[in-house]
């Protein structure tokens, strides 16, 4: 796909500006990095904060009498369980219990939202109409008018509390809360892909901006790119659809086991054949990995044997800044899954040793606040 082909966030020419790199992603053009590079931009969100234009994320609302039935039915976690004003993790699986795709789902009082990847939306609307049946639900596909900012790190909350009197302070981990943030109407969500505190900011695409400058600058948010949003997220040992999960991959095998409720009282896609491979148990789990080697980095797509037997490829792989070694994810065999296992990857034709080493690599520091009541 050309460069002339690809979408753009609201906020592409104040990314170039910025002397960001951009790249194409999920078929938009988005910021890798910006001019102090990825290493810094990863940093700053450890021991700081960064802000990150995820506006290519997609957007879908539910809304009639039979919304929050219909969400039963097309994702694998329980509607149920959440009450207004609370998101889940989730998704939306193929017949054959693999993913179409991993999603947060927010509850409001009056409708749902389904949040998917960008390279995913076509597929996942899709999949999302085919299973509408007689539901009396309405639905749209709000992407295009949604903007969203992450705002990530320690003094995320510090950062943001100035500007809204929405009382984020009091929000718990996957809550959310709806207000003006500098002066904008937003919905505040306290979620994040980096294994940081931090907030996710909707708002109308026209608003980006005005968010944008309020958070970013001298003494507030270094801007962040896609790179650093990588590094931080295998880190924090969490799943990238099309590369640790995908249309082969089931819950169970990934280790999302958790947000599979076989017994929430409603059909599901994907349902039986979850049951079955429950019954059966899983044949291959997702594991996280250290190189032994020093200078050796497993890139994604290297090959990954056990003895002579090819088994995977890396799923994901690179050297990150916090742990400052090579680390990456990949599949093994069953038998293979516990920590302190050795097999190989392919480098270029030299086969090196590995170790699987347990998830995440640098621990979790998101807000673990209890919900009143």
């Amino acid at each position: 796909m050309t460069s002339e082909n690809l979408k753009r966030t609201p906020l592409h020419a104040l990314h170039a500006s910025l002397g960001a790199k951009l790249v194409p992603f999920g078929g938009y053009e988005m910021p890798v990095q910006y001019r102090d590079g990825i290493a810094a931009e990863h940093r700053a969100v450890r021991e700081a904060v960064g802000v990150f234009d995820i506006s290519h994320m997609g957007e879908f609302e539910v809304t009639g009498p039979d919304r929050n039935a219909f969400v039963q039915r097309v994702t694998c976690n329980d509607v149920g369980a959440l009450k207004p004003g609370q998101a889940q993790y989730s998704a939306l699986l193929t017949e054959q219990g693999t993913f179409v795709d991993d999603c947060v789902v927010y509850r409001f009082a009056d409708k749902l939202m389904i949040v998917v990847n960008a390279a995913n939306i076509a597929t996942d609307w899709e999949q999302v109409v085919a299973h509408k049946g007689g539901a009396n639900v309405r639905l749209r596909d709000i992407s295009d008018e949604t903007g969203l900012l992450a705002v990530q790190g320690p003094g995320a909350e510090a950062l943001l509390a100035p500007l809204t009197a929405a009382g984020i302070g009091l929000l718990p981990y996957y809550y959310f809360t709806e207000g003006k943030v500098a002066g904008k109407e937003c919905f505040i969500s306290r979620t994040g892909y980096t294994g940081e505190d931090g907030f996710e900011l909707y708002c109308r695409a026209g608003d980006l901006e005005t968010l944008w400058y309020a958070l970013v600058g001298q003494g507030r948010a270094v801007p962040c790119g896609l790179g650093a949003r990588d590094t931080l997220r295998l880190e924090a040992g969490y799943p990238l659809y099309g590369h640790d999960i995908d249309a082969t991959v089931t819950p169970f095998e990934a280790g999302l086991g958790w947000i599979v409720k076989l017994d929430k009282g409603a059909e599901f896609v994907g349902l039986a054949a979850l049951k079955q491979q429950k019954l059966a148990g899983v044949k291959r789990r997702l594991v996280g990995f250290r190189m032994l080697e020093p200078r050796a980095v497993a890139r994604p797509g290297y090959d990954v044997y056990v003895g002579d037997r090819k088994v995977d490829v890396v799923r994901s792989g690179t050297v990150t800044p916090t742990a400052n070694c090579a680390v990456g994810m990949t599949y093994l065999p069953i038998e293979h899954k516990q920590p302190g296992t050795r097999f190989t990857i392919d480098i270029r034709g030299n086969r090196v040793a590995a170790e699987v080493a347990p998830l995440p690599f640098v621990p979790r520091r998101t807000y673990r606040a209890v919900a009143a009541g």
